[in-house]
């Protein structure tokens, strides 16, 4: 199976190349704007006809797209995120390659949810934030071209390569300052916020599945369970072995660590509904948060 990927090398498209390659029966092919791609191509601003020229000459079964930004201003975002997918799906239609389609689109599609509700497909989407908006758009454009196309709407991503700068990734790097300078407590504040995380190489488990399968429309990637930013701090304590004090202060002017999540758009609570991706795609997540942040520490301490 020929499979052209989009972003390889992304924080999910690093991953899902990891679980590619390790399938004999898949020929891989990666096209991005870095160095390391196959291909160098920027979606944002390439050309339709360019592109399709490329996917008549590799002629792939299966085009999976894990390019885009997440963070930036609405015209970057709307560039990255629904341009460059206006522009695969048109080169799609022109080409005569007939590949199928694996969008990687994201939970902040559907915005604020009800707290202790299980967000399904057929939620009415209510974006949140320009992201959200911009993801929308992509998604809507794929369902909407006629294509053979499945859309996968991943819900937080956590494990190895966290961001830096994401609410686990912040948490990580004010852990390992306190337990660098001996402090005996730390300070945060931000921590009422509940996420569904979902291991990054469960995610690439899921791209597979559905490179796969015959399944189209759009489908929760997720772990059917929300957990408070607070109770991740705690896991994350334990695996690295801190045994100081987590305090939780209101006022991060207080001299607390501000863990902010995303600018999603999502409010405070977040959960998916995950029958689909079990019953028409045979996935199931099989890694655990406490697994997912004792990578995320074994990264930051070796930033010592």
């Amino acid at each position: 199976m020929r499979v052209l990927l989009l972003g390889a090398n992304g924080y999910l498209g690093r991953f899902v190349a990891d679980r590619l390659l390790a399938d004999p029966a898949v020929q891989l092919t990666a096209l991005g704007r870095g160095d390391d791609a196959d291909v160098r191509f920027d979606l944002a601003t390439g050309s339709p006809g360019a592109l399709t020229r490329f996917l008549n000459a590799v002629h792939p079964g299966v085009v999976i797209n894990c390019a885009g930004a997440t963070r930036g201003g609405a015209r970057e975002l709307t560039r990255h995120n629904t341009v460059a997918v206006a522009t695969v799906c048109e080169s799609l239609r022109r080409s005569g390659c007939g590949a199928r389609l694996v969008q990687v689109g994201c939970s902040s599609e559907y915005g604020p949810s009800q707290p202790g509700s299980s967000t399904a497909e057929d939620a009415v989407p209510r974006p949140g934030g320009p992201y959200g908006v911009s993801k929308l758009a992509a998604t809507e454009l794929v369902l909407g071209s006629g294509l053979d196309a499945i859309v996968l709407r991943v819900f937080s991503p956590v494990g190895p390569g966290t961001p830096a700068g994401s609410p686990l990734g912040r948490l990580a790097e004010a852990m390992r300052r306190a337990m660098q300078n001996g402090d005996n407590e730390l300070k945060l504040t931000g921590l009422g916020v509940q996420r569904d995380f979902v291991d990054v190489r469960d995610i690439a488990r899921a791209v597979h599945a559905a490179s796969l399968s015959a399944a189209q429309g759009a489908v929760n990637i997720g772990t059917g369970r929300a957990t408070r930013l607070r109770e991740a701090a705690s896991l994350l304590a334990r695996v690295a072995g801190f045994g100081g004090a987590l305090h939780e202060l209101d006022d991060p002017h207080l001299g607390a660590t501000p863990v902010y999540p995303y600018p999603d758009g999502c409010g405070a609570w977040q959960q998916a509904d995950v029958r689909t991706a079990r019953d028409r795609l045979g996935w199931r997540p099989r890694i655990g948060l406490e697994e997912s942040l004792a990578d995320i520490w074994m990264e930051a301490a070796c930033r010592i």
